[in-house]
Protein backbone atom coordinates (compact mmCIF):
# COMPACT_ATOMS: atom_id res chain seq x y z
CA UNK A 1 0.00 0.00 0.00
CA UNK A 2 0.98 3.69 -0.81
CA UNK A 3 1.66 5.69 2.13
CA UNK A 4 -0.57 7.94 0.66
CA UNK A 5 -3.80 5.76 1.02
CA UNK A 6 -3.30 5.65 4.72
CA UNK A 7 -6.50 7.20 6.91
CA UNK A 8 -6.30 10.04 7.51
CA UNK A 9 -5.83 10.73 3.97
CA UNK A 10 -5.53 14.72 4.10
CA UNK A 11 -2.60 14.10 6.60
CA UNK A 12 -0.44 10.83 4.71
CA UNK A 13 -0.94 12.64 1.36
CA UNK A 14 0.97 15.84 2.71
CA UNK A 15 3.58 13.63 4.04
CA UNK A 16 4.08 11.90 0.66
CA UNK A 17 4.41 14.97 -0.77
CA UNK A 18 7.67 15.85 1.32
CA UNK A 19 8.78 12.45 0.95
CA UNK A 20 9.40 13.14 -2.68
CA UNK A 21 10.49 16.57 -2.32
CA UNK A 22 14.93 16.08 -1.69
CA UNK A 23 15.08 18.42 2.02
CA UNK A 24 18.41 17.44 3.96
CA UNK A 25 19.38 20.25 6.51
CA UNK A 26 20.81 23.65 4.57
CA UNK A 27 19.56 22.33 1.39
CA UNK A 28 15.86 23.33 1.54
CA UNK A 29 15.20 25.49 -1.78
CA UNK A 30 12.94 22.84 -3.31
CA UNK A 31 10.73 22.17 0.28
CA UNK A 32 10.56 25.83 0.37
CA UNK A 33 9.15 26.51 -2.73
CA UNK A 34 6.95 23.50 -2.77
CA UNK A 35 5.53 24.97 0.58
CA UNK A 36 5.27 28.43 -0.70
CA UNK A 37 3.20 27.08 -3.58
CA UNK A 38 1.24 24.61 -1.39
CA UNK A 39 0.18 27.92 0.61
CA UNK A 40 -0.53 29.82 -2.71
CA UNK A 41 -3.22 27.42 -4.35
CA UNK A 42 -4.91 26.80 -1.77
CA UNK A 43 -5.86 30.62 -2.08
CA UNK A 44 -3.86 31.21 1.87
CA UNK A 45 -2.18 33.90 2.78
CA UNK A 46 1.42 32.80 2.64
CA UNK A 47 4.58 34.63 3.66
CA UNK A 48 8.02 33.70 2.49
CA UNK A 49 10.28 35.58 5.09
CA UNK A 50 13.90 37.32 4.19
CA UNK A 51 15.56 34.31 5.61
CA UNK A 52 13.70 31.05 3.94
CA UNK A 53 10.23 30.77 6.88
CA UNK A 54 7.28 30.03 5.31
CA UNK A 55 3.80 30.98 7.51
CA UNK A 56 0.58 30.42 5.87
CA UNK A 57 -2.47 32.02 7.75
CA UNK A 58 -5.99 31.32 7.56
CA UNK A 59 -8.72 33.31 9.44
CA UNK A 60 -10.73 31.51 12.11
CA UNK A 61 -13.79 29.36 11.28
CA UNK A 62 -17.99 30.96 11.57
CA UNK A 63 -18.73 31.18 15.29
CA UNK A 64 -14.27 30.56 16.40
CA UNK A 65 -13.45 34.57 15.71
CA UNK A 66 -12.91 34.86 19.40
CA UNK A 67 -10.37 32.30 20.31
CA UNK A 68 -6.68 32.83 20.78
CA UNK A 69 -4.82 32.57 17.60
CA UNK A 70 -2.94 29.27 17.31
CA UNK A 71 0.63 28.67 15.55
CA UNK A 72 0.71 25.30 14.34
CA UNK A 73 5.01 24.88 14.01
CA UNK A 74 7.47 22.32 12.68
CA UNK A 75 10.63 22.65 10.42
CA UNK A 76 11.01 21.17 6.91
CA UNK A 77 14.41 19.65 6.88
CA UNK A 78 15.28 16.56 7.56
CA UNK A 79 18.70 14.20 8.83
CA UNK A 80 20.20 12.85 5.84
CA UNK A 81 21.75 9.23 7.46
CA UNK A 82 21.58 6.09 5.30
CA UNK A 83 23.32 2.89 5.82
CA UNK A 84 26.23 1.63 4.01
CA UNK A 85 25.07 -0.09 1.02
CA UNK A 86 22.34 2.53 0.35
CA UNK A 87 23.10 4.55 -3.09
CA UNK A 88 20.41 7.58 -2.05
CA UNK A 89 21.20 10.87 -2.80
CA UNK A 90 19.29 12.62 -0.33
CA UNK A 91 20.00 16.10 -2.79
CA UNK A 92 18.16 14.14 -5.57
CA UNK A 93 16.17 11.21 -4.60
CA UNK A 94 12.46 10.78 -3.04
CA UNK A 95 12.42 8.73 0.34
CA UNK A 96 11.24 5.62 -0.47
CA UNK A 97 8.82 5.40 2.10
CA UNK A 98 7.09 2.11 2.91
CA UNK A 99 4.38 0.43 5.17
CA UNK A 100 6.27 -2.29 7.43
CA UNK A 101 2.93 -3.48 9.72
CA UNK A 102 1.98 -0.98 11.86
CA UNK A 103 4.35 1.14 10.60
CA UNK A 104 5.85 3.77 7.62
CA UNK A 105 9.60 3.07 7.63
CA UNK A 106 12.43 4.49 4.87
CA UNK A 107 14.72 2.11 2.09
CA UNK A 108 18.32 2.01 4.16
CA UNK A 109 17.80 5.92 4.88
CA UNK A 110 16.15 8.39 7.64
CA UNK A 111 12.04 8.70 6.93
CA UNK A 112 12.31 12.73 7.80
CA UNK A 113 8.83 11.79 9.59
CA UNK A 114 10.78 14.48 12.40
CA UNK A 115 9.34 16.85 11.33
CA UNK A 116 7.82 16.26 8.03
CA UNK A 117 4.28 14.11 9.96
CA UNK A 118 4.00 17.57 12.06
CA UNK A 119 4.37 19.70 8.72
CA UNK A 120 1.86 17.30 7.32
CA UNK A 121 -0.13 17.66 10.51
CA UNK A 122 0.07 21.49 10.15
CA UNK A 123 -0.88 21.68 6.46
CA UNK A 124 -3.53 19.44 7.03
CA UNK A 125 -5.41 21.41 9.80
CA UNK A 126 -5.31 24.23 7.19
CA UNK A 127 -6.86 22.95 4.16
CA UNK A 128 -9.32 20.55 5.81
CA UNK A 129 -12.77 21.98 6.03
CA UNK A 130 -14.19 20.12 8.54
CA UNK A 131 -11.53 21.34 11.39
CA UNK A 132 -12.76 24.22 13.81
CA UNK A 133 -10.36 26.49 14.82
CA UNK A 134 -10.32 30.62 15.60
CA UNK A 135 -7.39 32.16 13.89
CA UNK A 136 -5.25 29.68 12.56
CA UNK A 137 -1.20 30.15 11.48
CA UNK A 138 1.48 27.46 10.52
CA UNK A 139 4.75 28.03 10.74
CA UNK A 140 7.64 25.90 8.76
CA UNK A 141 11.25 26.48 9.89
CA UNK A 142 14.03 25.60 8.26
CA UNK A 143 17.25 24.00 9.01
CA UNK A 144 16.13 22.92 12.43
CA UNK A 145 18.34 19.45 12.44
CA UNK A 146 22.28 21.76 12.22
CA UNK A 147 21.69 24.88 14.17
CA UNK A 148 17.69 26.14 14.29
CA UNK A 149 18.60 28.73 11.89
CA UNK A 150 15.16 29.25 10.78
CA UNK A 151 13.89 29.78 14.90
CA UNK A 152 16.68 31.89 14.77
CA UNK A 153 16.60 34.16 12.36
CA UNK A 154 12.73 34.27 12.45
CA UNK A 155 11.59 38.11 13.73
CA UNK A 156 9.44 39.13 16.67
CA UNK A 157 6.16 40.66 15.58
CA UNK A 158 5.22 38.73 12.14
CA UNK A 159 3.25 36.33 13.93
CA UNK A 160 -0.33 37.18 15.09
CA UNK A 161 -0.87 34.15 17.73
CA UNK A 162 -0.95 33.53 21.20
CA UNK A 163 -0.80 29.86 21.47
CA UNK A 164 2.03 28.21 19.94
CA UNK A 165 1.70 24.65 19.56
CA UNK A 166 4.67 22.75 18.48
CA UNK A 167 4.43 19.39 16.67
CA UNK A 168 8.07 18.13 16.74
CA UNK A 169 7.38 15.78 20.13
CA UNK A 170 7.98 12.24 19.04
CA UNK A 171 5.97 10.18 21.89
CA UNK A 172 2.19 9.80 21.16
CA UNK A 173 0.68 11.07 24.85
CA UNK A 174 3.36 13.25 25.90
CA UNK A 175 3.26 16.98 26.28
CA UNK A 176 5.63 18.26 26.68
CA UNK A 177 6.54 21.87 28.09
CA UNK A 178 9.93 22.24 28.36
CA UNK A 179 13.56 21.45 26.45
CA UNK A 180 16.92 21.60 26.92
CA UNK A 181 19.45 24.24 25.55
CA UNK A 182 22.49 23.39 23.24
CA UNK A 183 26.15 23.78 22.81
CA UNK A 184 28.44 22.83 19.88
CA UNK A 185 32.16 22.46 20.80
CA UNK A 186 34.66 21.88 17.86
CA UNK A 187 38.68 21.10 18.60
CA UNK A 188 41.38 20.38 15.90
CA UNK A 189 44.82 19.45 16.44
CA UNK A 190 46.29 20.16 13.23
CA UNK A 191 49.23 17.79 11.77
CA UNK A 192 52.16 16.72 9.06
CA UNK A 193 51.59 13.64 7.09
CA UNK A 194 55.67 11.64 7.01
CA UNK A 195 56.50 9.17 3.98
CA UNK A 196 55.54 5.69 5.25
CA UNK A 197 59.04 3.99 5.84
CA UNK A 198 59.70 0.36 4.43
CA UNK A 199 58.42 -2.87 6.17
CA UNK A 200 54.81 -1.63 6.93
CA UNK A 201 51.49 -3.51 6.58
CA UNK A 202 48.13 -2.09 6.36
CA UNK A 203 44.96 -2.11 6.81
CA UNK A 204 41.41 -0.97 7.37
CA UNK A 205 38.93 -1.52 10.35
CA UNK A 206 35.01 -0.54 10.28
CA UNK A 207 33.13 -0.50 13.25
CA UNK A 208 29.35 -0.63 12.17
CA UNK A 209 25.73 -2.05 13.44
CA UNK A 210 25.59 0.28 16.64
CA UNK A 211 21.98 1.61 17.09
CA UNK A 212 22.68 5.14 16.69
CA UNK A 213 19.87 7.34 17.06
CA UNK A 214 19.12 11.28 18.20
CA UNK A 215 21.68 12.85 20.79
CA UNK A 216 19.20 13.85 22.57
CA UNK A 217 16.01 11.32 22.42
CA UNK A 218 18.59 8.43 23.09
CA UNK A 219 21.53 9.69 24.55
CA UNK A 220 19.93 8.15 27.68
CA UNK A 221 19.65 4.27 25.90
CA UNK A 222 23.67 4.00 26.58
CA UNK A 223 24.78 3.10 23.29
CA UNK A 224 28.11 2.46 22.21
CA UNK A 225 29.51 5.39 20.34
CA UNK A 226 31.43 4.37 17.10
CA UNK A 227 34.10 7.24 17.69
CA UNK A 228 34.89 6.33 21.02
CA UNK A 229 35.18 2.69 20.00
CA UNK A 230 37.62 3.12 17.13
CA UNK A 231 39.46 5.12 19.62
CA UNK A 232 39.45 2.04 21.97
CA UNK A 233 40.75 -0.11 19.65
CA UNK A 234 43.24 2.56 18.10
CA UNK A 235 44.77 3.29 21.57
CA UNK A 236 46.83 0.01 22.35
CA UNK A 237 48.15 0.08 18.34
CA UNK A 238 49.75 3.60 19.00
CA UNK A 239 51.01 2.64 21.76
CA UNK A 240 52.18 -0.75 21.65
CA UNK A 241 52.57 -1.45 18.49
CA UNK A 242 53.85 1.23 16.58
CA UNK A 243 50.81 1.56 14.51
CA UNK A 244 50.31 4.36 12.19
CA UNK A 245 47.28 6.30 11.48
CA UNK A 246 46.38 7.21 7.84
CA UNK A 247 42.86 8.65 7.91
CA UNK A 248 39.74 8.31 10.80
CA UNK A 249 36.77 9.41 10.43
CA UNK A 250 33.34 8.60 12.17
CA UNK A 251 29.92 9.99 12.79
CA UNK A 252 28.23 12.49 10.11
CA UNK A 253 25.97 14.83 12.45
CA UNK A 254 26.38 17.11 15.36
CA UNK A 255 22.92 15.78 16.62
CA UNK A 256 23.44 11.50 15.92
CA UNK A 257 25.23 9.51 17.92
CA UNK A 258 27.51 7.99 15.65
CA UNK A 259 26.60 4.24 14.33
CA UNK A 260 30.19 3.83 12.03
CA UNK A 261 33.45 4.64 12.13
CA UNK A 262 36.37 4.01 10.25
CA UNK A 263 40.20 4.10 10.04
CA UNK A 264 43.20 3.25 7.75
CA UNK A 265 46.47 1.85 9.76
CA UNK A 266 49.85 0.97 9.27
CA UNK A 267 51.62 -1.69 10.94
CA UNK A 268 55.00 -3.30 11.00
CA UNK A 269 55.06 -6.45 8.93
CA UNK A 270 56.63 -8.13 11.75
CA UNK A 271 53.92 -6.90 14.36
CA UNK A 272 50.50 -7.06 12.20
CA UNK A 273 49.23 -10.74 12.88
CA UNK A 274 49.49 -9.16 17.07
CA UNK A 275 47.72 -5.91 16.42
CA UNK A 276 45.06 -7.59 14.44
CA UNK A 277 44.07 -10.00 17.15
CA UNK A 278 44.54 -6.76 19.70
CA UNK A 279 41.49 -4.91 17.24
CA UNK A 280 39.46 -8.22 17.21
CA UNK A 281 40.11 -8.75 21.14
CA UNK A 282 39.06 -4.84 21.76
CA UNK A 283 35.99 -5.12 19.62
CA UNK A 284 34.96 -7.85 20.99
CA UNK A 285 35.00 -6.72 24.96
CA UNK A 286 33.08 -3.74 23.72
CA UNK A 287 29.98 -5.68 22.24
CA UNK A 288 29.79 -7.69 24.64
CA UNK A 289 29.76 -4.77 27.17
CA UNK A 290 26.88 -3.04 24.68
CA UNK A 291 25.57 -6.28 24.01
CA UNK A 292 22.19 -5.21 24.90
CA UNK A 293 22.00 -2.18 23.75
CA UNK A 294 23.92 -2.91 20.59
CA UNK A 295 23.80 -6.27 19.37
CA UNK A 296 24.55 -6.00 16.23
CA UNK A 297 27.67 -4.54 16.64
CA UNK A 298 29.91 -5.84 14.10
CA UNK A 299 33.61 -4.96 12.62
CA UNK A 300 34.95 -5.50 9.50
CA UNK A 301 38.90 -5.60 8.88
CA UNK A 302 40.42 -5.29 5.15
CA UNK A 303 43.81 -7.23 5.53
CA UNK A 304 46.88 -6.30 3.68
CA UNK A 305 45.91 -3.28 1.59
CA UNK A 306 47.77 -1.47 -0.37
CA UNK A 307 50.41 0.57 2.01
CA UNK A 308 49.30 4.21 2.04
CA UNK A 309 52.50 6.55 1.07
CA UNK A 310 51.62 9.13 3.82
CA UNK A 311 50.76 9.15 7.55
CA UNK A 312 49.37 11.32 10.32
CA UNK A 313 52.20 12.77 12.46
CA UNK A 314 52.23 10.04 14.91
CA UNK A 315 52.54 12.14 18.01
CA UNK A 316 49.40 14.25 17.40
CA UNK A 317 47.23 11.41 16.33
CA UNK A 318 47.99 9.31 19.55
CA UNK A 319 46.94 13.26 21.61
CA UNK A 320 43.80 13.37 19.82
CA UNK A 321 42.95 9.59 20.31
CA UNK A 322 43.40 10.00 23.81
CA UNK A 323 41.32 13.35 23.57
CA UNK A 324 38.35 11.39 22.29
CA UNK A 325 38.64 8.28 24.90
CA UNK A 326 39.25 11.31 27.70
CA UNK A 327 36.16 13.20 26.48
CA UNK A 328 33.05 12.48 27.98
CA UNK A 329 30.08 10.98 25.74
CA UNK A 330 26.47 10.05 26.97
CA UNK A 331 24.40 11.26 29.74
CA UNK A 332 26.04 13.34 32.59
CA UNK A 333 23.52 13.93 35.05
CA UNK A 334 19.66 13.17 35.12
CA UNK A 335 17.32 15.42 36.38
CA UNK A 336 16.02 15.37 40.12
CA UNK A 337 13.22 17.06 39.62
CA UNK A 338 10.80 15.13 36.81
CA UNK A 339 11.46 11.66 36.87
CA UNK A 340 13.48 9.93 33.82
CA UNK A 341 14.55 13.21 32.11
CA UNK A 342 18.65 13.63 30.86
CA UNK A 343 19.59 17.21 32.48
CA UNK A 344 23.02 17.00 30.80
CA UNK A 345 24.54 15.42 28.24
CA UNK A 346 27.28 14.93 25.63
CA UNK A 347 27.31 13.72 22.20
CA UNK A 348 30.80 13.02 20.70
CA UNK A 349 29.60 13.26 17.15
CA UNK A 350 32.05 13.16 14.42
CA UNK A 351 35.93 12.63 14.04
CA UNK A 352 37.40 13.69 10.73
CA UNK A 353 40.84 13.70 9.29
CA UNK A 354 41.44 15.86 6.86
CA UNK A 355 43.02 19.01 5.47
CA UNK A 356 45.95 18.86 7.87
CA UNK A 357 43.39 18.77 10.83
CA UNK A 358 41.96 16.05 13.41
CA UNK A 359 38.29 17.86 13.88
CA UNK A 360 36.42 16.58 16.71
CA UNK A 361 33.02 17.80 16.91
CA UNK A 362 30.47 17.26 19.95
CA UNK A 363 26.74 18.43 21.05
CA UNK A 364 26.39 19.30 24.49
CA UNK A 365 22.53 19.85 25.92
CA UNK A 366 21.53 20.29 29.29
CA UNK A 367 18.25 22.03 30.61
CA UNK A 368 20.43 23.88 33.31
CA UNK A 369 22.14 26.44 31.66
CA UNK A 370 25.18 26.46 34.22
CA UNK A 371 25.54 22.95 34.10
CA UNK A 372 26.20 23.22 30.57
CA UNK A 373 28.61 25.82 30.79
CA UNK A 374 30.41 23.52 33.58
CA UNK A 375 30.09 21.34 30.94
CA UNK A 376 32.10 23.22 28.60
CA UNK A 377 34.89 23.85 30.59
CA UNK A 378 34.98 20.66 31.05
CA UNK A 379 36.05 19.50 27.60
CA UNK A 380 37.78 22.50 26.79
CA UNK A 381 39.98 21.59 29.47
CA UNK A 382 40.79 18.34 28.27
CA UNK A 383 41.41 19.49 24.80
CA UNK A 384 43.64 21.77 26.02
CA UNK A 385 45.85 19.35 27.91
CA UNK A 386 45.93 17.09 25.17
CA UNK A 387 47.61 20.00 22.78
CA UNK A 388 44.33 20.93 20.74
CA UNK A 389 45.32 24.23 18.72
CA UNK A 390 41.70 25.00 18.38
CA UNK A 391 38.82 25.15 20.15
CA UNK A 392 35.56 26.88 19.81
CA UNK A 393 31.91 27.02 21.07
CA UNK A 394 29.31 27.91 18.94
CA UNK A 395 25.82 27.71 18.73
CA UNK A 396 24.50 28.08 22.21
CA UNK A 397 20.97 28.69 23.03
CA UNK A 398 19.31 28.26 26.13
CA UNK A 399 16.23 25.81 27.31
CA UNK A 400 12.89 26.61 27.68
CA UNK A 401 11.23 26.52 31.04
CA UNK A 402 8.30 24.59 31.78
CA UNK A 403 5.29 26.18 32.66
CA UNK A 404 2.56 23.37 34.26
CA UNK A 405 -0.24 25.67 34.72
CA UNK A 406 -1.07 27.91 31.58
CA UNK A 407 -5.18 28.30 29.62
CA UNK A 408 -3.43 25.68 26.53
CA UNK A 409 -1.80 22.92 29.09
CA UNK A 410 -5.39 22.24 30.66
CA UNK A 411 -6.87 22.19 27.45
CA UNK A 412 -4.66 19.79 26.02
CA UNK A 413 -4.37 17.80 28.99
CA UNK A 414 -8.57 17.61 29.04
CA UNK A 415 -9.06 17.24 25.22
CA UNK A 416 -6.84 14.15 25.84
CA UNK A 417 -8.33 12.20 27.99
CA UNK A 418 -11.59 12.96 26.11
CA UNK A 419 -9.96 11.76 22.80
CA UNK A 420 -7.81 8.66 24.82
CA UNK A 421 -9.88 8.25 28.02
CA UNK A 422 -6.54 8.01 29.82
CA UNK A 423 -4.25 11.14 31.68
CA UNK A 424 -1.54 12.56 29.46
CA UNK A 425 1.94 12.69 30.70
CA UNK A 426 3.19 16.06 30.97
CA UNK A 427 6.87 15.94 30.56
CA UNK A 428 10.11 17.93 29.25
CA UNK A 429 12.55 16.28 26.48
CA UNK A 430 16.44 16.09 26.46
CA UNK A 431 16.35 17.09 22.66
CA UNK A 432 16.42 20.67 21.67
CA UNK A 433 12.83 22.07 20.38
CA UNK A 434 12.98 25.73 18.80
CA UNK A 435 10.29 26.37 21.32
CA UNK A 436 13.06 27.64 22.97
CA UNK A 437 14.41 30.45 20.82
CA UNK A 438 11.28 31.62 18.92
CA UNK A 439 9.93 32.02 23.28
CA UNK A 440 12.33 34.34 23.91
CA UNK A 441 11.19 36.29 20.44
CA UNK A 442 7.69 35.80 21.49
CA UNK A 443 7.52 35.95 25.45
CA UNK A 444 3.98 36.39 25.85
CA UNK A 445 2.70 33.03 23.71
CA UNK A 446 1.85 29.76 25.62
CA UNK A 447 3.38 26.69 24.32
CA UNK A 448 3.60 23.25 24.24
CA UNK A 449 4.70 20.30 21.75
CA UNK A 450 2.80 17.27 20.91
CA UNK A 451 3.73 14.53 18.35
CA UNK A 452 2.75 10.56 16.93
CA UNK A 453 4.80 7.98 18.27
CA UNK A 454 8.32 8.30 15.60
CA UNK A 455 11.37 5.19 16.58
CA UNK A 456 14.73 6.27 15.71
CA UNK A 457 14.70 9.40 14.19
CA UNK A 458 18.34 10.92 13.01
CA UNK A 459 19.17 7.29 11.98
CA UNK A 460 18.22 5.09 9.31
CA UNK A 461 15.93 2.61 11.17
CA UNK A 462 13.59 5.96 12.10
CA UNK A 463 9.75 4.74 11.61
CA UNK A 464 6.55 6.55 12.27
CA UNK A 465 3.26 4.74 14.06
CA UNK A 466 0.07 4.47 11.59
CA UNK A 467 -2.07 4.54 14.21
CA UNK A 468 -0.57 7.36 16.37
CA UNK A 469 -0.78 9.87 13.70
CA UNK A 470 -4.60 8.88 13.04
CA UNK A 471 -4.82 9.58 16.76
CA UNK A 472 -3.04 12.28 17.08
CA UNK A 473 -4.72 14.04 14.27
CA UNK A 474 -8.28 14.00 16.05
CA UNK A 475 -6.75 14.86 19.06
CA UNK A 476 -5.06 18.35 17.44
CA UNK A 477 -8.35 18.86 15.95
CA UNK A 478 -10.10 18.71 19.80
CA UNK A 479 -7.82 20.52 20.77
CA UNK A 480 -7.61 23.29 18.27
CA UNK A 481 -11.82 23.23 18.53
CA UNK A 482 -11.34 23.96 22.10
CA UNK A 483 -9.08 26.59 22.54
CA UNK A 484 -9.93 29.40 25.08
CA UNK A 485 -11.17 32.79 24.27
CA UNK A 486 -9.13 35.25 23.89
Amino acid sequence: MSIENLEPKVVWKNFHALTQIPRPSKHEGKVIEYLYNWGKSHGFETIKDDTGNIIIRVPATPGMENRKGVILQGHMDMVPQKTSDSAHDFLTDPIQAYVDGEWVTADRTTLGADNGIGVALGLAALEDPSVKHGPLEVLVTYDEETGMTGANCLKPGVLKGDILLNLDSEEEGELCVGCAGGLDVSASFKYYKYNTPAGMDALRFKVSGLQGGHSGMDISLYRANANKVAARILLPLLETYDAKVVSLSGGSLRNAIPFESAAEILIPADKYAAAREVIVSVFDTVKKEYAESDPSAQIAIEDHIAVAPKFIQGKVMLRAVKAIIACPSGVIRMSRSMEGLTETSINLAIVRTENGKITIHSLMRSAVDSAKADLAQRVRCIFELSGADSITFAGGYSGWAPKLDTPVNKVCMEQFEKVYGRPMKVMATHGGLECAIMGAKYPNWEMVSIGPTIKYPHSPDEKVHIASVGRTWEYLKAILENIPVK
